[in-house]
């Protein structure tokens, strides 16, 4: 029987994350970053992969990252959900270095990605699920010609895992390509789109099987850091009623909104059980695509559900601009959709174990 609870390892690590966080990604200076022209908190991320490590937890050590697990990956990610921090780690620690992995003969690179000194993202659609099908630019005398929409992250990353016609998976330095911010509902994870006119690439490996590792890992992953983000929102919602009053008591001893609470706990306690299972399951290599897909279609409509009450619980100082609930829902909103809906991810389930749709 695995194990699910957290290790004494894994609760210093989220505290050393959380403490970092508090001093880098308080809510006013993620809040003021959305509203410039430098969405990504790059001196964060700078502490996170340079100054503790953690950009190559899911690598090896003979190929220089720190030899952790998923397990230690999605404890960080708790913790950067909880802040909705506007850090790459998702699509360049997880999913670029997932895509890496699964290339054996890239070295040196992948070192880079670990250390943070680069930053990496695989140019496939934030929303496309693991086994889905993905849009590919064309490889033509060496070269990469095409358009690809919906990267996350692409405005900050030093290199691009781009998918090609003839079926490789090639490395193109973001200098060589034209990267267009989209419109983003999360502004703390923005989308762009990506031109390659005649860019040069680096062969890698085989795309298919890099870009169904690397979005099987990021969705199995998302969901800590939904887990994150609903936890947050839970205990501030919780924190805020006891502090309120109307009718001169505490608004949190009313009992129908004790009921939403309770109801909301349960959810976010099944979310964290869902959440770690995938975890624990993508670092051994058992049941993982169950796993995966379980925790995703349980975690998008929990997490918005918990962004949803806390705006709505909030009342009016909710609906401003100055408090931090909004970019929780914004987050959770894009993550519904990111590696996969919910919807998907039951219909995967139901094919993995044969269970025929009504």
């Amino acid at each position: 029987m695995t194990d699910l609870l957290y290790s004494e390892e894994e609760e210093a690590l989220r505290a050393a994350v959380r403490d970092l966080l508090s001093d880098h990604c308080d809510a006013p200076g993620v809040i003021a970053r959305t509203e410039s022209g430098t969405p990504h908190d790059l001196a964060a991320w700078k502490a996170l992969a340079d100054g503790m490590g953690l950009a190559g937890l899911l690598v090896p050590e003979d190929r220089g990252g720190q030899g952790a697990t998923h397990r230690e990956a999605a404890v960080v990610l708790e913790e950067l959900g909880r802040a909705v921090a506007p850090v790459p780690y998702l699509t360049s620690a997880v999913v670029a270095t997932e895509a890496l992995l699964a290339c054996d003969a890239e070295g040196g690179l992948l070192a880079e990605l670990a250390s943070g000194r680069r930053i990496g993202a695989l140019a496939v659609a934030l929303n496309v699920a693991p086994g889905g099908a993905y849009k590919v630019v064309r490889h033509e005398d060496g070269a990469l010609h095409g358009e690809l929409t919906a990267i996350a992250d692409a405005v900050v990353a030093d290199v691009l895992l781009v998918p090609a016609d003839d079926g490789g998976l090639y490395a193109v330095d973001a200098d060589a390509v034209t990267v267009t911010p989209q419109s983003s509902l999360d502004l703390t994870r923005p989308v762009a789109t990506v031109t390659l006119d005649g860019a040069p690439g680096r062969l890698l490996g085989d795309a298919e099987p890099a870009v169904r590792r690397a979005l099987r890992a990021g969705a199995g992953l998302l969901a800590s850091e939904q887990l994150g983000l609903a936890e947050w929102t839970l205990t501030e919602t919780v924190r805020y009623l006891k502090e309120r009053k109307q009718f001169n008591r505490p608004v949190g001893g009313f009992q129908a909104l004790k009921h939403r609470l309770a109801q909301l706990w349960l959810e976010v306690v099944n979310l964290r059980a869902a959440a770690r299972n995938a975890a624990d399951a993508l670092s051994s290599g058992e049941d993982v695509d169950v796993a995966v897909a379980v925790a995703q279609a349980y975690a998008a409509p929990v997490a918005v559900h918990a962004a949803e009450e806390a705006l709505q619980l909030h009342a009016g100082i909710g609906m401003t601009w100055e408090h931090p609930v909004h970019l929780y829902l914004k987050r959770a909103k894009a993550d519904a959709i990111a590696y996969g809906t919910a919807g998907a991810h039951r219909e995967a389930l139901a094919e993995t174990i044969d269970l025929p749709a009504p």
